[in-house]
Parts: C-alpha cells; structure tokens; sequence
C-alpha cells in the first residue's frame, strides 16, 4: 500500500472549508445507557437530506471543472448517496440522474426524485447499478460521481471525524457504520491523524461482513452474496482506497445481527427520540451487543456515528411489529420453561 493513496489530513480540512455553509454541524447526543463513561451519538441522521453523504457529494462536485459540470453527473447507489448527488447537483445548478436498485426504499427514491435527479432503476447489487451508470455516463457524456472509492469522496466524509474531535476532546472510541468504506475511511484518517491514541471501531451487518473479510484476507475479496435489513451496508466489495484506508487506520471490524439492528433503531426511537435508518444504527447495536462492549472498553467517552435517518414510517411500525412478535416468543419459553431473560433493546422501553 502506498502512503500516496491515502487522504492527507490537508485534504480533509480543505473538504471542511469547502462545506461551509452548505452542511449542518450536526450535534453530539449523549444517549441514556448505563455505561461507565457517556456514549454520545453524532447524528448524520439530521443532517441535508438525511445522511452523511452530502458532505462527500458535495466536496466532490465543486471540484469539478466548469466542462465537466455542464454535461452533467450521474451516481449509483442504495439510496442515500443519491440524494446527496441530488442536493448537491442542484446547490451547483447541474443535472443529475441517479441509477438505484429495484429494492430501493421508496423514501429514498422519492428524496431523490424531490431534490431533481432523474431516476434510473437496474438490479439488486453495487454491481449492477455500477455497469447501467458507466452505460448511461459513455452515452449521455456525464461524469460519474462514485459512491465511495474516490479521495474528494473520502475527503468530505472525513469532516464528520473533525468534528468529533471538535465537539468531544475526551473521545477515546469511535464507532462508524461500514458499507462500501467511504465514511469510515475519511473518519479514520482524520482521526488517527490528530489523534492516533483514540480506537476507530467499524460496523458491518453479520450478512454483508466485505470489509471484515477483506482485511483478514489481507486485500478486498468479493463475497457471493450479502443480505441485511441495512440496505446502505450492503456492497459486495468493498473499495480498493476504501480497503487501503480501513486496513491502515481502522482498529477493529464488528458484526451485528439484523435483529440486533433492528433493536438499536427502536431503541433510539423511543428511548433517545431519534429517528435513525437500519443502516445508521448498526453502531449503536454494535455497543448494546457483547462484541460492541468489548471493543469500545476502557476509559474515556465513546461516539456513534449514527449515518442516516431516511426510514419510513411503515418500515418502523414493520420493525416494532416484528419485535413484539419475537418478545411474545421469547415471554412464551420463559413460562414453558419457568425461565428468565433479560430484555433486549427492543422491548426495553
């Protein structure tokens, strides 16, 4: 690996110039958990169109020439970074069309569709919309704005590490939810850069686990299949910078379970009132799991980049439905039995 492949630190800071006045500084949260030390969530779920990825769109876009802006930009993606390549096209007066999967949430193609983009659907993987974007950008002349695996990309996700460390002098952990690698990346580099003593912790579902095995592999392998209620988790390769990144500066990957995620989302509905995407709470179902706990032990505070909120309102009632129905299951043993157990995140309330 090649230290010119990564993302100095001066790049990051430019990208935090640049995005001046265009993304929220979104806050820290303190969560109420009983831990030792606070846990304070860093809420991407509130930022311009509901995730993180704005800030990667947008400092990828302004720095594009005058040419290449007028032809116009196309993406690929699950959801959220389509919105952003919207939002961000329109803040620069630029076209946009955007290739999402036929499973895409309805909430994130409608944010699309709101914020201007043109919307094209092909398959179910990266891949898939990946090949009709570099189709539609040859034959319409658009320039492709990829998802993750690009240093202006990972540049302008690192933002959310400065203000980290910004907001929380006394962080000690950092936990990122990881997809294809573009936030984590950017997180990482800017963190391990100021201050290399704080652990960066990555969060993959259990089903879709590329980057965990991508660097026990020693390089970025392409699984067979991925699934997961996470859908903007779900690549099946992760980048090569992304990959170069994540094994450079991050300390350690976690998995968690669909149900454990499903949990955390509940659990930041009703107990921190905060609306939060599958995707976006994988951190904090990581640091209610075991494997979480022990990642982020020790001293000092921790934070949980919660990455998104574009969630339906139906997909959340699906959620506690399916919760309810599991802690029925669970209280039917228990009388069976004449057991007990302790309750999940889910059903605490």
């Amino acid at each position: 690996m090649s230290a010119r492949r990564l993302v100095p630190l001066s790049a990051i800071e430019a990208a935090a110039r640049r995005l001046e006045g265009v993304v929220r500084q979104t806050p820290l949260v303190e969560l109420p958990l009983d831990a030792r030390s606070p846990v304070w969530a860093k809420c991407e779920n509130l930022q311009a169109a509901g995730a993180f990825k704005i800030r990667g769109a947008y400092n990828f876009i302004a720095q594009l020439r005058e040419a290449e802006r007028r032809r116009g930009v196309i993406t690929y993606s699950s959801g959220n970074h389509a919105q952003a390549v919207a939002l961000a096209a329109g803040l620069v007066g630029v076209p946009a069309v955007v290739v999402m999967p036929t499973t895409a949430p309805r909430i994130k193609v409608d944010g699309a569709r709101a914020l201007g983009a043109e919307v094209i659907f092909d398959g179910t993987t990266s891949a898939d919309r990946k090949t009709r974007a570099e189709a539609e950008a040859g034959a319409r002349g658009l320039h492709i704005v990829p998802p993750f695996d690009h240093p202006w990309i990972i540049a302008g996700q690192g933002t959310v590490g400065l203000e980290i460390l910004r907001d929380c002098p006394e962080v000690a952990h950092v936990f990122v939810p990881v997809g294809g690698g573009g936030l984590i990346s950017g997180i990482a580099a800017a963190v391990k850069r100021r201050r290399p003593d704080v652990r960066v912790v990555g969060v993959e579902p259990e089903g879709a686990a590329t980057m965990r095995a991508s660097l026990a592999a020693g390089y970025p392998v392409v699984l067979d299949r991925v699934a997961s209620i996470a859908d903007g988790l779900v690549p099946l390769r992760p980048g090569d910078l992304t990959f170069d990144h994540a094994q450079r500066f991050v300390d350690e990957i976690v998995t968690v379970s669909d149900d454990a995620i499903a949990g955390a989302v509940l659990w930041l509905f009703r107990r921190a009132k905060l609306v939060v995407e599958t995707s976006g709470a994988a951190t904090l179902a990581a640091i209610l799991d075991e494997a979480g706990r022990e990642a982020g032990s020790g001293d000092g505070q921790t934070v949980a980049v919660l990455s998104g909120g574009n969630i339906a309102v139906d997909t959340l009632v699906a959620l506690a439905a399916e919760a309810g129905d599991r802690s029925q299951e669970s209280g039917d043993r228990r009388q069976e039995t004449g057991g007990s157990k302790r309750a999940s995140p889910a059903s605490s309330d």
